[in-house]
């Protein structure tokens, strides 16, 4: 049996166990569609009337902002489930199952990869809840197969990008709650951002952060590929942060896998 042959096999095997684990324990799963669900019905059904008309559009109100509100909202889901991922991680890491791990025959980084790709199925199954939520709610995108696979790739990018901050974020923590904390301050981009109203509405410095945090561009990137707006350069710059976050991520993460090894147990 082949190098190969073995990372595949305890991948799927790791990869099998954390979707187990999810299925069993789905509160936090839950939690990671549940946060943005809620911000969708608050915001279109409390806040849309009013909002919806301050950002124009052809029938104003409610039913233009569901159609503004739901690519941030779609997107800030990246966020809510590298809050769930790098709890998860942290648990693992506590409870000793990483050590056991480290003392059978495995292929050492398929402990990640299976983390990553489990965290990425819970995040992207997570995002379709929302859409189909959304769609119930009157959400009307008219973007064809060539808008809808765009924005799908772009968000299968951006939860990469997160997953794998999350997973650092996870290794880092010395605590659970550090860990659970860690990721919060990504939930609130979008809403400093152009998820829920445009940044050209907000107050100066307020405005510039808006516009150059990693959410605007990808909101409006999907936003574009949904809802047929302008997309300008906003999908370089999208890929660009997903990748650069992907970057970091990883090799923040690989060094905090392997200092964690190097301490005696």
């Amino acid at each position: 049996m082949s190098t190969l042959s073995y990372a595949v096999a305890d991948s799927a095997t790791l990869l099998r166990r954390n979707l187990k684990h999810i299925l069993r324990y789905p509160t936090t799963a839950i939690a990671v569609a549940g946060i943005p669900i809620i911000f969708l019905l608050l915001f279109v059904y409390v806040f849309g009337g009013a909002l919806g008309t301050s950002i124009g559009g052809t029938g104003g109100g409610r039913a233009d902002y569901v159609n503004y509100v739901v690519p941030g909202l779609v997107a800030m889901v990246a966020a809510t489930g590298s809050l769930g991922t790098s709890t998860s991680v942290s648990v693992d890491m506590t409870e000793g199952i990483i050590t056991r791990f480290r003392t059978m025959a495995i292929f050492r980084p398929a402990i990640l990869i299976a983390r990553v790709i489990a965290s990425m199925i819970q995040t992207m199954v997570s995002m379709a809840l929302v859409l189909g939520v959304a769609l119930l709610m009157g959400f009307r995108p008219p973007a064809g197969f060539g808008g809808w696979l765009g924005a799908i790739g772009l968000l299968a990018l951006v939860t990469f990008a997160f997953t794998w901050i999350a997973v650092a974020f996870g290794l880092a923590a010395k605590t659970l709650d550090a860990a659970s904390n860690a990721p919060f301050p990504l939930i609130l981009l979008p809403f400093v951002g152009s998820g829920i109203v445009p940044t050209a509405s907000m107050a100066p410095g307020i405005r510039e952060f808006a516009e150059y945090q990693p959410f605007t561009p990808i909101i409006e990137t999907l936003r574009g590929l949904l809802m047929g707006t302008p997309i300008g350069s906003n999908g370089i710059i999208a890929v660009a942060w997903s990748v650069g976050i992907t970057v970091v991520g990883y090799v923040w993460a690989k060094k905090a896998f392997a200092r964690d090894r190097a301490q005696p147990q």
